[in-house]
């Protein structure tokens, strides 16, 4: 599939690292100073977050418990949840991986990039998540900083296998993946260590912790950003 072109701008815009399609991304702001000079967490920036992890790592229900707690906009977008908007002729990853899921994989990742770029441009901060592989393209960082913008942060919650079976075991529907699916995304996953984006191992951490560790590494990020 082509790479898609960049838009056209509005008479006079720029088009620049800060620019995607016709959206401007918000510069990030700086975490507010705490007593002491200390930072607590990510405060109010406005910021863009993509978090990472394989079936079972506890990604959306992070994601939404991070988002609902601060303290300024800040809106959760689940790629899962947008793949199933589609009903009739819904391609199933677990059907197989083909044309036809890659495709609305592609689609939902757009949908999702667009809502996050609107979301930015009205200074409503994003946290989007979604299983990326770091050994395949398709799947994998460039889309989402195509779509999204250069200042996505992205970052690897990766819990160990048992808790991610466990976990996994507790779903339903087509969002449960069997035992052997599990450990071999778990396995492909382990391929972001050394990557030089954040990794949260929260096997021990319940989704409080979770959600607290997350923002006091975004608050790491957004002084230095990843390379990736």
């Amino acid at each position: 599939m082509a790479r898609p072109t960049p838009h056209s701008h509005p008479a006079g815009g720029p088009q620049g690292a800060e620019f995607t399609g016709q959206v401007p991304l918000p510069p990030v702001g700086a975490p507010l100073p705490g007593a002491g000079g200390q930072v607590p967490g990510t405060g109010a920036a406005t910021l863009a977050v993509l978090l990472i992890g394989p079936a079972g790592a506890g990604k959306t229900t992070v994601a939404r418990h991070w988002a609902r707690r601060r303290r300024v906009p800040t809106a959760h977008i689940s790629l899962d949840d947008v793949r199933e908007w589609v009903c009739s002729g819904f391609a199933d990853p677990q059907s197989g991986w083909n044309e036809h899921s890659e495709a609305q994989y592609r689609l939902a990742r757009r949908t999702c990039g667009f809502a996050a770029r609107n979301f930015l441009a009205n200074g409503i901060s994003c946290i989007v998540d979604d299983a990326v592989f770091p050994d395949r393209p398709v799947v994998g960082l460039g889309g989402w900083k195509r779509h999204v913008g250069p200042g996505l942060l992205p970052v690897v919650l990766l819990p160990g296998l048992e808790v991610v079976l466990e976990r996994n075991a507790e779903r339903s529907g087509n969002r449960r993946l069997s035992d052997e699916e599990v450990a071999a995304i778990h396995g492909r996953m382990a391929g972001w260590y050394g990557s030089g984006l954040p990794i949260i191992d929260n096997s021990t951490y319940d989704v409080e912790t979770t959600a607290r560790v997350l923002d006091d590494v975004l608050a790491r990020a957004i002084a230095s950003p990843p390379a990736w």
